[in-house]
């Protein structure tokens, strides 16, 4: 099979990091810059992405275009790119929900070959290998594979039911992430009444415990504007399937609290518990 030529929308910390494994089997990988921010544009230079003007010229010359951007943005993506009739495979790796993926199936069809991705994991540097979960028709999901053949982003198919990779992403987020908020909830509690080391010792005595990271809340406060969009589609999932979806909508909320202090890296630990308690 010929090396592809390979589009990612929105090069992001994870989209950048994704499409630079996805370079060692393709071509070349373009992003647009326009509109782009002075960081993405240095993302893309530090992965080695080769920038192009116009979304038109992209579309253009890609056999597979990865969208990896915010939730909310998808749909909206997706429908600029129908209306250029891409007539290539469209990557939808987005944290959206499985009717959101099979809307914007149905939006791009029939130009376009729509495979549904979740990627489970953290941005492939430094070590990192995340698993990118694909479904749809068997052809298009095999060209995906064979895109991140011997890279660290590892690929697994799940069938060819466009949605089921959407599905496991927000299962897997639902636990996770929630997990995670609770956590910052449970530690701030506690020192609220000085026993918030005591808490941690005894969440210590226990393997694979979150409150025995309470140093993660402070991460978790900087993704908050990615991680509560992302809670809030899992609870239109949970909705769609006939279960209660409050506790994720709580979690997105609790998320919203921390909305202003997006990627701070040098945030602490007892600044994010404060910025938690008086938003």
């Amino acid at each position: 099979m010929d090396q592809p030529t390979v589009g990612i929308l929105h090069p992001g910390s994870m989209g950048a990091a994704v499409a630079a494994c996805a370079a060692t089997n393709a071509t070349a990988v373009l992003w647009c810059e326009t509109g782009r921010s002075t960081a993405s544009a240095a993302r893309a230079a530090q992965f080695g992405l080769t920038p192009v003007v116009a979304l038109a010229e992209l579309l253009d010359r890609s056999d597979i275009v990865i969208s990896l951007c915010p939730p909310a943005f998808a749909e909206d993506l997706a429908r600029d790119i129908a209306e250029q009739r891409f007539a290539g495979v469209y990557v939808e790796a987005n944290a959206i929900n499985p009717t959101r993926v099979q809307r914007i199936a149905a939006l791009l069809a029939p130009t376009a070959t729509v495979v549904d991705g979740g990627v489970v994991g953290s941005p492939p540097v430094g070590g990192k290998a995340p698993t990118l979960y694909l479904s749809g028709p068997a052809d298009a999901t095999a060209r995906i594979e064979a895109l991140f053949t011997d890279t660290v982003v590892q690929t697994s198919v799940l069938g060819t039911e466009v949605g089921k990779a959407s599905a496991l992403k927000l299962s897997y987020a639902s636990f996770q992430k929630t997990s995670r908020v609770l956590v910052a909830l449970a530690v701030g509690m506690a020192r609220e009444h000085g026993v918030d080391q005591e808490l941690i010792e005894v969440a210590s005595r226990r393997t694979d415990s979150y409150l025995s990271e309470p140093q993660y809340v402070a991460k978790t406060a900087a993704r908050a504007w990615r991680w509560g969009p992302e809670l809030e589609e899992a609870a239109d999932a949970l909705a769609a399937a006939g279960l209660p979806p409050e506790m994720l909508r709580a979690a997105a909320s609790t998320l919203a609290r921390w909305h202003d202090v997006r990627d701070d890296g040098e945030l602490t630990l007892t600044e994010a518990l404060d910025r938690l308690a008086h938003p």
